[in-house]
């Protein structure tokens, strides 16, 4: 298997982050990953709001919020665990993902997490 790319915390660009959470799905999937406090597969991320989400479209937008510098993925077995690097970007680009969580109606409050 190839090894995943995950940008380091000083390359990030604020239009990659902007791209990545401007689909409303990936901002679902994100604000739900940054939530959980832990980390979430890719399995029960695939619920939004009672719309089960393709396997193969979920891949890519998890590789979208990953390359964005949004996640952290590690494959442990056959799963993939999906972590939040909120506190990362957060330090980087401060109030940015809380402004764009807000502007969807998300509560701003998940990006403590992770």
């Amino acid at each position: 298997m190839r090894p995943l790319f995950h940008p380091a915390i000083e390359d990030l660009k604020p239009e990659a982050i902007l791209y990545a959470l401007s689909d409303p799905e990936r901002v679902a999937i994100f604000a739900q990953i940054a939530g959980l406090g832990s980390s979430g597969t890719c399995a029960a991320l695939s619920n939004l709001g009672g719309r089960v989400i393709p396997k193969s479209s979920l891949s890519q937008h998890m590789k979208v919020l990953r390359e964005a510098g949004l996640i952290r993925g590690e494959r442990q077995g056959v799963e993939m665990r999906n972590h939040s690097r909120c506190q990362e970007v957060d330090s980087r680009f401060p109030g940015l993902i809380a402004a764009i969580l807000s502007a969807y109606g998300r509560p701003p409050a998940a990006t403590n997490a992770g």
